[in-house]
């Protein structure tokens, strides 16, 4: 599913969409056409900061194949967030990307990942 709310200017909610499709299919020099010279990737769960070659870079030299499956895009104007499942068919990871545009670019991407089917801490109360 995929939800575009867009207003004034550039789409960012296009741009983080055409992000993961690049992602997915591995077309790692293109990712260099959406990313601003001066682009800086917070992992918000690491700490990392990154600029735009280490981003690439981490990503194509991760290993195995894994897939990315967008589940919604929401944004408007220059900002957008992003719902990602990303897995390779064993082991899987959910993803929410935020990114602020300019003039078709990311300047700013912020992402937190987490492990997909954790177990509920025991220390929660059951419930609905």
């Amino acid at each position: 599913m995929h939800t575009f709310v867009m207003g004034d200017g550039l789409q960012a909610p296009r741009v983080l969409a055409d992000l993961w499709q690049l992602i997915d299919t591995q077309q790692w020099d293109q990712i260099f056409d959406l990313l601003h010279p001066s682009v800086r990737v917070r992992y918000v769960h690491t700490g990392e900061v990154l600029d735009a070659a280490r981003f690439v870079q981490l990503n194509r030299d991760y290993p195995g194949r894994w897939h990315a499956s967008v589940e919604d895009v929401i944004g408007q104007g220059d900002r957008a967030v992003s719902l990602t499942h990303v897995t390779d068919g064993a082991a899987g990871y959910w993803v929410a990307s935020f990114v602020r545009t300019r003039a078709g670019c990311i300047t700013e991407l912020v992402e937190v990942w987490t492990e997909a089917g954790q177990d509920v801490p025991a220390s929660r109360p059951p419930g609905g």
